[in-house]
């Protein structure tokens, strides 16, 4: 039963993960269905069977997620994830690169990023903790629901939790990696600059919202790619991965 368990999420993750004709949209008959013809329909699946695979696929996407995030340069090299410079920087960006602090712009925007990576490591054991609270009627819902069904749901359970684990971990991280001294620099420079002003911000909170805000974004990326890859190499793998395996 053990094989037969861990054969089921294997064959119910290269479903969800894979986009196969039955994906997102497909109604929990077909999802058995489909688990049990790779089975060769040899057991029944019960409602606990085949919701323990949905979880179990779902901690392997999440975590996949997480680590595209986390590793170097996972923000800052992603245009679609990278936290960019805050608008009170971006209005004075010019004429401080202009007087010859670019590097310093660029080592902030930089440190931003680090700071982020740095920090979604902790998302894992949040989105994972998400994933073993989750109903029959969620995963029901998940299956069945809009294109971001799936991201939705982790948004909704797990952003006041990523919130109250980021933000101290950012902090922190900032210090480390330079952002806070660069920010001092540059807000120094612009309030000596003739009619120059603080860019003064809550900088935690903003690099913070951007790191979330990146992770959900690619969380939603991942979604679609399950909703809309074709469906004739997914069948190929299946019969690759499960063959003789009945």
């Amino acid at each position: 039963m053990k094989t037969y368990r861990y054969i089921l999420s294997l064959i119910l993750f290269v479903f969800l993960t894979s986009g196969a004709h039955l994906g997102f949209s497909a109604g929990w008959g077909d999802i058995v269905k489909g688990a049990q013809e790779a089975l060769g329909g040899k057991e029944a699946l019960s409602n606990d069977e085949i919701i323990q695979g949905l979880k179990e696929a779902l901690q392997v996407g999440t975590e996949n997620a997480v680590k595209l995030v986390s590793r170097p340069d996972g923000y800052y090299k992603d245009p679609e994830i990278k936290i960019p410079l805050p608008e009170s920087v971006q209005k004075v960006e010019k004429l401080l690169r202009a007087i010859g602090y670019g590097d310093k712009v660029d080592s902030f925007e930089l440190s931003m990023n680090r700071a982020a990576e740095r920090a979604a490591p902790e998302a894992k054991s949040i989105f994972w903790d998400a994933i073993t609270r989750m109903s029959f009627d969620d995963a029901g819902k998940i299956l069945n629901g809009r294109d971001n069904e799936a991201t939705l749901y982790f948004e909704d359970k797990t952003s006041d939790r990523l919130q109250e684990v980021f933000k101290p971990i950012v902090k922190d991280t900032m210090g480390d990696v330079g952002v806070t001294q660069s920010f001092q620099d540059l807000n120094a420079k612009a309030e000596s600059m003739p009619f120059g002003k603080s860019l003064s911000f809550d900088l935690d909170q903003y690099v913070t919202d951007g790191a979330l805000k990146g992770l959900f974004k690619m969380l939603a990326e991942e979604e679609k790619q399950i909703r809309t890859q074709p469906a004739a190499r997914v069948t190929d793998l299946l019969k690759k991965v499960f063959a003789g395996k009945n």
